[in-house]
């Protein structure tokens, strides 16, 4: 399950194809350095996204798999 407080990098040792997801969401910087230290929820607020959303989108993708 993925959660608000999981960073990038770990979002995607759980599965490599939600890059897909997080890049189609808006979420660009899937390489930056950031990403090993911000978790989803401030990764969303610098982008302008909607966490809860972007979870759901995330765990349906997981669920359907």
């Amino acid at each position: 399950m993925i959660t608000k407080d999981m960073n990038i990098q770990d979002i995607l040792k759980v599965d490599e194809n939600l890059a897909g997801i997080l890049i189609a969401s808006g979420m660009h910087c899937l390489g930056c350095a950031m990403s090993h230290f911000e978790n989803l929820e401030q990764a969303c607020a610098v982008h302008g996204i909607d966490c809860d959303e972007l979870c759901g989108r995330l765990n349906e993708y997981l669920e359907n798999k």
